[in-house]
């Protein structure tokens, strides 16, 4: 419970930043945690947990047509994605996301609602103060924006995408953060009218054993950084959760029919 109540208090979102991924072995995630925690520290959400991380599930939204996803696939420079991002399976808040890409940059919006009207705002139920956990306009703009855009695409739930989550960030500012993301997993059978849920029916293995690396910045490029890519042999590569996971799971039924 300890979590939760942290989680709903703080938000250290970087509304605007640059993203670099890499695939790596879990070795060599071992190695880079080692250089990371020189610079960085373990944020509060996984300094208890067990290997430093904690559960993340995403549920995406896309139009019939898979608008977003054939955007990212077509390597649209200016594209986003819609997504509720929670981090429990029975409580707390469920975080409505807007991920855009303008070029190289990543901007995000993030509206904390309250679990009870996650049903009502996705069947159309305007949105209002009361939806929110943080009663602001920032909150409710960024709401109803997310609303916005799924009316547009009329788009609907497609796959539900969950992964265990290690972080580091600044003590003190969200300048800079590095991630690991290990187990990623990608189902298309969910039932989000009883709840939502931290468990796959099914689910297919995304990336496999290999850990996803990703090194975030908002401003300038960390020289600490530019060390770490160049002393690990780093290159970077494509790891979109949502692509990625839509692609194994058409693969596989291709495989069973």
């Amino acid at each position: 419970m300890r979590l939760l109540r942290v989680r709903i208090m703080e938000d250290k979102i970087q509304r605007q930043r640059f993203e670099l991924k890499y695939r790596i072995s879990e070795s060599k995630a071992l190695q880079i945690r080692q250089f990371v925690q020189t610079y960085l520290d373990c944020d509060i959400y996984g300094q208890t947990q067990p290997n430093l991380s904690y559960r993340v599930n995403s549920l995406y939204l896309d139009s019939s047509n898979l608008k977003t996803y054939q955007d990212t696939i077509n390597g649209d420079r200016n594209r986003f994605k819609l997504r509720l991002r929670y981090y429990d399976e029975k409580e707390g808040p469920i975080n409505f996301e807007i991920k855009r890409r303008y070029n190289k940059v990543i901007r995000k919006q993030r509206a904390k609602v309250k679990r009870e009207f996650l049903n009502d705002l996705l069947n159309g139920s305007v949105p209002t103060y009361n939806h929110l956990v943080y009663k602001n306009p920032e909150q409710l703009q960024s709401l109803s924006n997310f609303i916005y855009l799924q009316n547009l695409l009329g788009a609907l739930p497609k796959i539900h995408v969950t992964y265990l989550r290690e972080a580091y960030e600044m003590h003190d500012n969200n300048s800079a953060r590095v991630t690991f993301d290990r187990s990623v997993q990608s189902s298309s059978r969910f039932n989000i009218e009883n709840g939502l849920s931290a468990r796959h029916d099914n689910p297919v293995s995304v990336f496999g054993n290999t850990v996803i690396l990703e090194l975030k910045f908002t401003d300038r490029f960390p020289h600490w950084m530019e060390e770490l890519i160049q002393v690990f042999h780093l290159r970077q590569q494509s790891a979109a959760k949502y692509v990625d996971g839509i692609i194994k799971i058409k693969n596989r039924k291709l495989t069973t029919v």
